[in-house]
């Protein structure tokens, strides 16, 4: 199973997926579900992916396939002029994929599964974030429905809809990422460590605050205990029910 989950604040974006994929409990390996593209000074794109790893690398090598191809007037994500075009292209690239594999995988009962989050800044824009569909279309974050969530969601929610807002620092939002994983990797054991955590500052337009969490990591350890403890101490203070 996968957790991701992506910000969207009036300073820039911040991003954070798990490492962790198995098919059983003991075939577990780590493949890095956060993707990022960057041309310095132009645009900076960054996807999460969820779902059959199998569709979802095909879907990034389709990706990449676009940016070497020798055809200038193809869309690709590296030449289009919005992020809303860039998210069409991504669409597009879940689409071809099923188009290669989707009846396949449905004559063998099996369903085609690829769920995406997709942000970034193209110059002369705002940064903007996609939720993109296992269909290839897609609906953007608001100020309303500022996170995306990917994969499995549920634990890592409620603190998301109680403390996100817009205008939080990114270190701040960064924090808040991942206290939603403390709370996912407690309850939920195929989501595991080491978690990719990106965060992007708007109009820098290039990538400079990138990091793996590893499981000995001394932050994560102290923001895990740290919050355990507030929790506890929030429910004693909390008056008893009289019955």
């Amino acid at each position: 199973m996968t957790y991701c989950v992506a910000l969207k604040l009036e300073r820039g974006l911040v991003f954070a997926a798990d490492t962790r994929t198995n098919a059983g409990i003991d075939n577990i390996s780590t493949f890095s579900k956060l993707h990022s593209w960057e041309q310095d000074g132009e645009r900076v794109m960054v996807l999460l992916s969820a779902g059959n790893l199998a569709i979802t690398q095909a879907i990034i090598s389709q990706l990449e396939q676009h940016q070497r191809s020798d055809n200038l007037d193809s869309a690709t994500i590296f030449n289009v002029q919005s992020m809303f075009q860039a998210a069409r292209v991504v669409g597009d690239a879940v689409r071809q994929v099923y188009a290669i594999d989707g009846k396949a995988l449905e004559a063998r009962g099996e369903s085609f599964t690829a769920s995406l989050i997709f942000g970034g800044q193209i110059k002369g824009e705002s940064p903007r974030l996609f939720h993109i569909y296992a269909e290839g279309n897609f609906i953007e974050a608001t100020d309303d429905t500022a996170f995306f969530q990917i994969g499995e969601h549920k634990y890592g929610k409620p603190i998301l809809d109680r403390v996100a807002r817009a205008d939080m620092r990114l270190g701040e939002a960064a924090k808040l990422l991942l206290v939603s994983f403390d709370s996912t990797l407690r309850s939920n054991l195929s989501v595991g460590m080491p978690v990719d955590l990106l965060a992007y500052q708007a109009d820098n337009l290039r990538i400079t605050r990138k990091k793996r969490i590893e499981q000995d990591d001394e932050y994560f350890k102290d923001l895990s205990d740290g919050w355990s403890v507030a929790l506890r101490e929030a429910f004693d203070n909390l008056p008893e029910l009289e019955i």
